[in-house]
């Protein structure tokens, strides 16, 4: 389906650590549709001055290509400071990032108003409007990789609460646990995260520790389950006090599908004693590996009819 004119364009850029994925939403207020999507490897340095003039190289080429009313949205995996669009925490980036004016630096490149999201965040909002939540005025949705993050939908908008709230992997649900690298100690991404995951099972990646349970390998079957475990509870403390009735689950480990996602129910459904068990659901996610781009996307085109 090609782009009508006048149409709006949402440019969404998602970075990761060795990758820029972007989305292209089109639409005009309820009818949104992902007209593209794709990814750039980022190649060579990873310093911020480079990967910020490709950020803007790649807005721009899309932004020609698409034209029409253009906005962007960037989401970045860790924290910034949203009055000044600086980041203050990139824990895979070199430590340049920290301080770099990047918003700024990509709307001089590009000539367009730039907002920037917390990824995890983004991925809430893309299930949120277009994917597993939608249509549920409550959600709590979580990703599940190197670090567990997470954003909540509340009233059917994304909650921020006094900038940084949704972060459901930072809840302490094991105290004096292992540290975290927010600071804490006992942290659900702590416990979850894949590099505890690794080390629990003893094994080299994620794959590896999931089709090592399906043979029946004991320490990677108790590795699984204790971060099953420790999501659980972070899933049951949040709905204590949000009530969510929709729980999404994404990112890489989620993809082991039935492996996580049935004893991850079964679990959550043990620690729910305020509301009947069956009044809350928990799905995977819809939207795969582009739901950050997308769902910065939505975030760049608030108060335009994208939006």
């Amino acid at each position: 389906m090609g782009v009508s004119s006048g149409e709006p364009v949402g440019l969404g850029l998602d970075l990761g650590g060795s990758s820029i994925k972007y989305a292209v939403l089109v639409g005009d207020g309820a009818e949104v549709r992902i007209e593209r999507t794709g990814l750039h490897e980022i190649v060579g340095a990873r310093d911020a001055a480079t990967v910020s003039r490709m950020l803007g190289e790649i807005a721009s080429e899309l932004a020609t290509e698409f034209g029409g009313s253009v906005t962007l949205g960037i989401g970045l995996p860790g924290l910034f400071d949203a009055e000044s669009g600086v980041p203050t925490l990139l824990p895979n980036f070199p430590p340049d990032w920290v301080g770099y004016p990047l918003r700024d630096q990509v709307q001089l490149a590009t000539g367009m108003s730039v907002q920037l999201i917390n990824d995890a965040r983004a991925f809430a909002l893309a299930e949120a409007r277009l994917g597993a939540a939608r249509g549920a005025r409550n959600a709590i949705c979580v990703v599940l990789g190197t670090g567990v993050g997470g954003g909540v939908i509340l009233n059917g908008e994304l909650w921020f609460g006094a900038g940084t709230g949704g972060e459901v992997g930072h809840q302490t649900v094991e105290l004096d646990g292992p540290p975290c690298g927010c600071g804490n100690r006992g942290c659900v991404e702590a416990i979850a995260g894949s590099a505890a995951l690794l080390a629990g099972a003893g094994r080299a990646t994620v794959r590896e520790v999931f089709e090592a349970a399906r043979r029946g390998d004991a320490q990677a079957q108790a590795a699984i389950t204790r971060s099953i475990r420790a999501v659980a509870a972070g899933l049951g403390n949040a709905y204590a006090v949000l009530a969510a009735e929709v729980f999404v689950i994404g990112g890489g480990i989620a993809d082991a599908g039935d492996q996580v996602l049935v004893p991850l129910r079964e679990e959550l459904r043990s620690r729910m004693h305020l509301a009947p068990a069956e009044t809350v659901s928990l799905r995977p996610a819809e939207l795969g590996r582009f739901a950050g781009a997308v769902g910065a996307a939505l975030f760049g085109a608030r108060g335009v009819a994208l939006h």
